[in-house]
């Protein structure tokens, strides 16, 4: 009986990085590993939607699809809760300075996923029109791209995990 409570500790599912003091009161692990597993498993996100992608958007936070499981329950009332920003949609150029303005406001570390071919390479609508951006890389760094039109809800969850994965590998000690 006691090993099997041992077995079903805290200790179940983490890293390597991660140790036990013997006496079972004291656990070690890398300031990165906390902080990241934080990150990643917190995020609070900042929906710009403009197009049909948003509604695809909206459908993965429904009940069928639930994205609450990989932490983002709620999405931010404020850019400066954010701490990441789901482009979905069509960017116009009249809209740069509101978009590159929301960025600024949102909380460090910052991440952007471009949701959709429009705010990707602006669609299908940039190739008769003066103001449509191509792509939202223009005017902001993007962590991860989903290509579609508009992309399924798994496709967005796999967008998630890439960004997961990115957010895993951080480090706290900036490189100059």
């Amino acid at each position: 009986m006691e090993q099997r409570r041992t077995q079903m500790g805290i200790m179940n599912g983490v890293p390597a990085s991660v140790t036990k003091i013997p006496g079972g009161q004291i656990i070690m692990t890398s300031i990165d590993w906390a902080l990241n597993s934080a990150r990643r498993n917190s995020l609070w996100t900042l929906t710009f939607a403009t197009k049909c992608c948003g509604i695809e958007m909206m459908h993965t936070g429904g009940p069928k699809y639930d994205w609450a499981r990989f932490g983002m329950e709620v999405p931010a009332a404020s850019p400066r809760r954010a701490d990441l920003m789901i482009v979905a949609g069509t960017i116009v150029k009249k809209m740069v300075p509101v978009t590159r303005r929301l960025y600024e406001q949102m909380a460090e570390p910052k991440y952007v996923i471009a949701m959709g071919v429009c705010s990707i390479s602006g669609g299908p609508f940039v190739y008769d029109s003066y103001s449509v951006l191509r792509g939202v890389d223009e005017i902001l760094p993007v962590d991860v791209y989903i290509p579609g039109c508009p992309p399924r809800p798994e496709a967005l969850f796999d967008g998630i995990l890439k960004l997961h994965e990115k957010i895993k590998k951080q480090s706290i000690v900036r490189e100059k």
